[in-house]
């Protein structure tokens, strides 16, 4: 399963990736995005 965040509710949903037909059991929404941890990246300035 993976952890998803619906577009038009907000709310956090784990679907199945092997499943087709994707769809917030919500409100019915079938945009999302991907949850993603929380980590700041440190660059070198050059």
């Amino acid at each position: 399963m993976i952890t998803y965040r619906c577009g038009k509710c907000g709310k956090v949903v784990e679907i199945d990736s092997e499943r087709m037909g994707i769809k917030c059991p919500f409100c019915g929404s079938k945009i999302f995005y991907k949850e993603r941890p929380p980590t700041a990246r440190k660059l070198k300035a050059r």
